[in-house]
């Protein structure tokens, strides 16, 4: 059964949320604004992006495919004098070249016969708008809404995977990767089974009524294989990062897999039926199955010793993480952008795309663990975490701890 509640936070919880430095709420910004492109008839000025609207025709527009604002200005009546002047002088603030074909604009224009444009409003992100003005002055200034955050609690129990679990509770669409990137060096979730668990203590953020996604992550917690794994926020050497009930770094210096979404289709064998060849030798890696052109990512930082093609193997790239571990990447459809022998990667950065080269009847990634040369299972390979609490941060971690389990217990 999934469960997802709303909640209202209780007046002794928020005491604890504004009591602690990582749960204060940043200062909304300045302009608030409503979506409409209508013109009122109340008596009460109507503003739309700050601008007192009543006495302006408006329309909204979209941005069209290889579309400059010069052209739609001119089109609109605006003398290119003025226009040149708005783009000198908005070079400091927004860069108009930069405008994105789909995003919308309005036009506040006089209401008289001559429909002089008064003001263009770009919405360069749900977010940000930029205003030109053609009144008195020729400016650019940018205006941005208010971003409403609303503090939610989700749990619930795995039926087949995270994804499924999440969207079928409502959540954000992007609160299962939030979650999978957090728990990416402890919790296996190509392993995931029916009865694992989850709870998580978020804020998800709107403009309007509309849901921009997931802010910050209050902690969570992770039931996997039988063993609960508690995150805990927490900022060490001016760096945000998770940890664990005991103050080890979630973060190990290997990722758990190098793809985030997909499914293992063979697994590591000392005596494999290979699909091709119809023989039985080793299969020293684990398969994933994944479509074409899906990112790889290396699962720790190190130095690439190979990015190339090798018989069988097809495209590879083969990184040193240190004198003890190196993986390897097969079958790939190309290379990430950098990758070459010899260049520096960092644990996370895409080093290649599932591909089908070399002896393969599909697409999928053979991904291979090798330590002190000699392959093994990268399904059972223990990684060492980062840096834990430092000693002298454990009295402030302790206090965060202490507030996070106290709110995950809570529900």
């Amino acid at each position: 059964m999934l469960i997802r509640r709303n909640i209202i936070i209780l007046s002794a919880v928020m005491s604890l949320l504004t009591s602690c430095r990582y749960f204060q709420a940043e200062e909304p910004p300045l302009q608030t604004s409503v979506r409409d492109t209508t013109v009122s008839t109340n008596k009460e000025p109507v503003h739309i992006f700050g601008i007192p609207c009543d006495s302006y025709t408006l329309t909204t527009w979209h941005i069209k495919r290889n579309e400059f604002l010069s052209e739609i200005l001119l089109e609109r009546g605006v003398p290119m004098q003025e226009i040149d002047q708005i783009i000198r002088n908005s070079d400091s603030v927004f860069d108009v070249r930069k405008i994105r074909y789909g995003n919308h604009y309005t036009l506040m224009c006089d209401t008289d016969s001559v429909a002089r444009v008064r003001y263009l409003v770009y919405e360069h992100d749900p977010a940000l708008s930029y205003i030109f003005s053609f009144n008195d002055s020729i400016n650019i200034t940018p205006y941005r809404k208010e971003i409403r955050k609303v503090i939610r609690y989700s749990s619930g129990i795995i039926e087949t995977s995270l994804w499924e679990s999440m969207m079928a509770a409502g959540m954000p669409p992007d609160l299962p990767g939030d979650l999978s990137e957090m728990f990416a060096w402890t919790v296996d979730f190509f392993g995931l089974q029916r009865g694992d668990s989850y709870k998580v203590f978020y804020e998800e953020l709107f403009i309007d009524d509309k849901s921009l996604g997931t802010g910050k992550i209050y902690g969570a917690q992770f039931t996997w294989a039988g063993k609960t794994i508690t995150a805990i926020p927490f900022i060490q050497d001016s760096t945000e990062s998770y940890f664990d009930i005991e103050g080890n770094s979630l973060r190990k210096a290997f990722l758990k897999a190098p793809l985030r979404f997909s499914r293992i289709s063979s697994r590591f064998s000392s005596s494999r039926l290979h699909p091709i060849l119809r023989i039985r030798r080793p299969h020293f890696g684990v398969d994933y199955a994944a479509p074409v052109g899906t990112p790889v990512e290396a699962i720790g930082d190190g130095r690439v010793i190979f990015a190339g093609t090798e018989n069988g193997s097809g495209r590879m790239v083969k990184i040193v993480h240190n004198s003890v571990y190196t993986t390897a990447y097969l079958h790939l459809s190309g290379f990430g952008k950098g990758v070459y022998p010899g260049a520096m990667v960092k644990q996370g950065d895409i080093i290649g795309f599932v591909g089908s080269s070399g002896l393969s009847t599909g697409p999928h990634l053979d991904f291979r663990f090798y330590k002190n040369g000699s392959p093994v299972d990268p399904l059972t390979v223990e990684a060492p975490p980062v840096e834990p609490v430092s000693e002298e941060n454990k009295m402030r971690f302790e206090k965060n701890k202490l507030l996070v389990v106290s709110m995950l217990a809570t529900f």
